[in-house]
């Protein structure tokens, strides 16, 4: 028994749609992973380090800022003779950290004037034990928002490139590979419904993730929600 049917090789949808849920979560903590990584790193050192080496970073932020995504995936596709699904999310990871970056950095400015971090420094620590040891657990609570929606846009942006056939190559499964062979038969529906039901609940999901970390980590938001 098919739960959600079958598409026109007789492969059941439900099947795909679980393999596409691997593909599609892979995607999105891979990239977002590294864009966490490289923006906190970024971020982190042009925050505490400040002078020529705040400048220097900031700049490289805007330039990163400055190329779309998408053309460069695009371009990377036509590059390379085999692409695979780490190419995808090894360009959303380096081209999606800026935002985080900026965070981290605004936070990292704001905790190295503060006591503990004067402390730290009287008693002896080095810089990266004070950055990584003590600035960086205070700074986390802002820069976790923006990585939920990060996940939520990679997931977005994979479903996009495979509908449009620059996503993952087959045979892998994936949710816009299921509606770009939907739409070739407007007459087996459930293969458009389906798929895009589950990037619609999918995206929502950690959006909704996103904007409740934000209500907790910002008080503003909590005073105006009582």
């Amino acid at each position: 028994y098919n739960l959600l049917g079958t598409n026109q090789a007789g492969v059941d949808v439900f099947a795909q749609l679980i393999h596409g849920t691997r593909i599609a979560l892979l995607v999105g903590f891979v990239s977002t992973g590294i864009a966490a990584l490289i923006g906190i790193v970024i971020g982190a050192l042009a925050g505490y380090l400040g002078g020529w080496v705040d400048i220097l970073l900031s700049r490289l932020i805007e330039l990163v800022m400055c190329i779309p995504a998408l053309v460069l995936i695009l371009a990377l596709i036509a590059v390379l003779e085999n692409p695979t699904i780490w190419h995808l999310m090894a360009v959303l990871g380096v081209t999606g950290w800026t935002g985080i970056a900026r965070l981290t950095r605004a936070e990292f400015l704001k905790l190295s004037k503060t006591e503990f971090v004067t402390a730290a420094r009287a008693l002896g620590a080095g810089r990266l034990r004070i950055m990584f040891r003590h600035i960086l657990p205070n700074a986390l609570a802002p820069v976790v928002v923006p990585i939920s929606f990060g996940i939520a846009a990679a997931i977005l942006i994979e479903s996009g490139l495979s509908f449009l056939g620059f996503g993952a190559p087959p045979p892998n499964p994936s949710w816009g590979t299921l509606l770009n062979a939907g739409r070739s038969n407007l007459q087996m529906w459930w293969l458009i419904f389906f798929p895009g039901l589950a990037i619609f609940l999918t995206v929502l999901a950690y959006n909704l993730i996103g904007e409740g970390l934000q209500e907790a980590t910002d008080p503003r938001l909590r005073e105006a929600g009582k």
